[in-house]
């Protein structure tokens, strides 16, 4: 079940931990659908009042988006 705040771009479930997530800090989802991932990222901080700047990216073999907290 997805919840409010969690993200699916592939379909499958991705929860961030919002509480811990601050300035400064990123991370990274791995992913297909990097285009999914960031729309719903931006949706759900731009309701929390997070500005955030992400890339596409490749890490360990793995495709998908890092995201950094910016304020």
């Amino acid at each position: 079940m997805l919840m409010l705040y969690d993200i699916d771009p592939d379909g499958v479930r991705v929860t961030i931990h919002w509480d811990t997530f601050t300035v400064g800090t990123s991370f990274f989802v791995p992913c297909i659908n990097t285009k999914k991932a960031r729309e719903q990222l931006k949706k759900i901080t731009n309701s929390k009042g997070i500005k955030t700047e992400s890339r596409v990216s490749t890490e360990n073999g793995l495709l998908g988006i890092r995201v950094w907290r910016t304020r």
